[in-house]
């Protein structure tokens, strides 16, 4: 199983969700946070001055079976980007197990929507 954290632009939020759910990826968490970008210079909006050195984005953290992998970053990778600096990054790590709270039970099946 895998953990594929992404932080994205707000903006695309919409897109990345309904491109998850095209796919099958129909759970997940997000947070709105704040970062720090590697951008430095200030902009100037009708004549008001800001920095974008803090950003806001949105902190979306999935896990999937390793055969949803590929399928879930394509995903993210087509439905966050706006080909401009600042579309954010996704990070995948390892996940050794998976428990359902209601049931006890354990294993990559507890990913998956069970049938009534």
């Amino acid at each position: 199983m895998k953990k594929i954290e992404a932080i994205i632009r707000k903006s695309k939020f919409i897109q990345v969700k309904e491109a998850l759910h095209n796919v099958d990826v129909n759970f997940f968490s997000y947070w709105d946070v704040t970062g720090l970008g590697n951008e430095k210079e200030a902009h100037v909006y009708r004549g008001v001055s800001y920095s974008t050195q803090d950003i806001q984005r949105r902190y979306l953290s999935i896990v999937v079976n390793d055969d949803f992998e590929e399928i879930t970053i394509k995903a993210l990778l087509e439905a966050a980007s706006t080909g401009d600096v600042g579309d954010g990054k996704i990070f995948v790590s390892d996940i050794s197990e998976t428990y359902r709270i209601r049931t006890g039970e354990k294993g990559g099946e507890t990913l998956k929507k069970k049938s009534k």
